[in-house]
């Protein structure tokens, strides 16, 4: 059986992103300029692909990409996503979800948090396969000594989403 999956693009302040959905939830979220990596991760995922530009993406999710852009800190559309890896890359998602507007924490932190300190390398992996940008916000990992590290969007974009994040966290008290 064929997947048909339905990439539109949406408009934000940092560049076009590409959002793939398959049945009505949505696969992947990233930047347009990295529709290879959208096309390799959701191969991996969905054997026999069908690859249809436009159709459309959940209502929840455009709807939460015009808050969140907008400054408005609202609980991301959990519901309208389908996640698809192994229980491992799973649950380093799951994590990233758990980290707080305007916060972030590093590598090493996120093992531990998940109860494997020695796991480093396997959550560095984990967050950079995360198929849904910005939502589940792989953006707030950084490097144990602070530094902005590794972002498939690149840290100028990650830079952005953080300072983003912070006016709205700040804006919220």
């Amino acid at each position: 059986m064929t997947t048909t999956i339905n990439v539109i693009r949406y408009p934000s302040p940092i560049g076009k992103l590409s959002l793939a959905s398959v049945d009505g939830k949505l696969v992947h979220l990233d930047f347009e300029d990295n529709d290879d990596r959208l096309k390799t991760i959701q191969t991996r995922r969905f054997k026999k692909l069908d690859w249809m530009e436009g159709g459309s993406a959940p209502g929840s999710v455009i709807d939460w990409l015009d808050a969140y852009f907008e400054g408005a800190a609202i609980k991301p559309p959990i519901d309208a996503l389908t996640m698809i890896g192994t229980d491992f890359q799973k649950s380093v998602w799951d994590a990233l979800i758990t980290i707080p507007n305007g916060k972030s924490v590093s590598y090493s932190g996120l093992a531990v948090q998940l109860g494997k300190p020695n796991a480093v390398r396997a959550v560095a992996r984990a967050n950079a396969l995360n198929p849904v940008s910005i939502i589940v916000p792989c953006h707030r990992v950084i490097g144990s000594n602070g530094t902005l590290t590794g972002y498939a969007g690149g840290l100028d974009r990650k830079k952005w989403l953080l300072d983003h994040e912070a006016a709205i966290a700040a804006s919220t008290f």
